[in-house]
């Protein structure tokens, strides 16, 4: 996916938790989600993901794809693409297929390439299937 079609992805955003919200629990959905405020929890879509400059969220994070513009912590499995943004901080482990990322990145953690991204299906996978996907975390 070349920068274009992940910015296009970012201006096309279904739902919008603004920089005044907070939220904390297990979240899903299909489609596209920016946030802009707080989250603590679990994330869980084959979607796409925009964590917006000055977000932070405290979340282990199964995804199709993610920008990161603001904090994110906790782990990052992402089938297709994930991109750290300048002036971003992720403290966590990433998984994923495709990693991109900018300058003045604030990074702890380790990387893991995914071989073959399509080949994992974090939705239908089973419990075993997902812990041995990530038993190198």
């Amino acid at each position: 996916m070349s920068d274009w079609k992940t910015r296009q992805k970012a201006s096309e955003v279904n739902t919008t938790f603004g920089k005044g919200t907070s939220f904390n629990g297990n979240l899903k959905f299909s489609s596209s989600l920016k946030i802009n405020g707080k989250y603590e929890g679990r994330i869980e879509s084959e979607g796409f993901l925009y964590v917006e400059k000055g977000a932070e969220v405290n979340a282990d994070i199964k995804i199709g794809t993610i920008i990161i513009g603001g904090t994110v912590r906790g782990n990052i499995l992402a089938t297709e693409q994930v991109e750290m943004l300048e002036g971003s901080c992720v403290i966590g482990n990433v998984k994923t297929g495709k990693l991109r990322m900018a300058e003045k990145v604030v990074f702890e953690g380790k990387v893991e390439m995914l071989k073959d991204p399509s080949g994992i299906n974090i939705l239908s996978a089973s419990p075993l299937q997902l812990k041995q996907s990530l038993e190198t975390w």
